[in-house]
């Protein structure tokens, strides 16, 4: 008989760890101006490297950057995280909405679809979340390097964006290419 997939004991892991670096990167983006230590290491690092690429051109230089860290955050996903166990989750689940759509007359059936599509929200979030336990430090260093950046230097991306706008959408458009390219869920 084949094993479900939810009953893969371990697999997903723990929210523990996830729960941790948030803590702690919440922590580090609160003691930003109050630690020096921090801040100035940050600085020490990022304005002689990303600071010049946006020195050099604003736009294209945000775009590397942002298309730099899209690709590490593609590569932790991909390497972090059970893809295996993630893309059976989300076949499962697309087999569970093309269901509903074939019994939304049926109410009491599309409740009971319903509750067995919410089973892989937690176990599935759990999976994709792994990839934050690397990344999330990192990452909130260099976006509080970004406000200090375009505080000194402000900027507005095509005349009207701030750096977080141009962030957000130019990270999702690298995101999504990347991992169709590289097939992570």
């Amino acid at each position: 008989m084949e094993e479900s997939i939810l009953d893969k004991k371990g697999k997903e892991g723990s929210l523990l760890p996830i729960l941790i670096i948030l803590i702690v990167s919440l922590l580090i983006a609160g003691m930003w101006d109050k630690n020096a230590v921090i801040k100035n290491t940050a600085h020490s690092i990022l304005d002689p490297s990303a600071g010049a690429l946006l020195d050099l051109n604003v736009i294209w230089g945000m775009l590397l950057l942002v298309l730099i860290l899209s690709i590490i955050m593609t590569i932790v996903q991909k390497y972090a995280t059970d893809q295996v166990t993630l893309k059976e989750m989300k076949m499962e689940q697309k087999k569970l909405s093309e269901e509903m759509k074939k019994v939304k007359d049926n109410p009491s059936r599309m409740m009971e679809l319903q509750k067995e599509s919410m089973k892989f929200m937690m176990p599935m979030m759990k999976l994709s979340m792994r990839g934050i336990i690397y990344t999330g430090i990192p990452l909130i260093l260099m976006f509080r390097w970004f406000m200090d950046y375009f505080s000194a230097n402000p900027y507005k991306f095509f005349g009207f964006m701030t750096w977080l706008w141009f962030y957000l959408i130019a990270s999702i458009v690298f995101s999504s290419i990347l991992r169709k390219y590289m097939d992570v869920v």
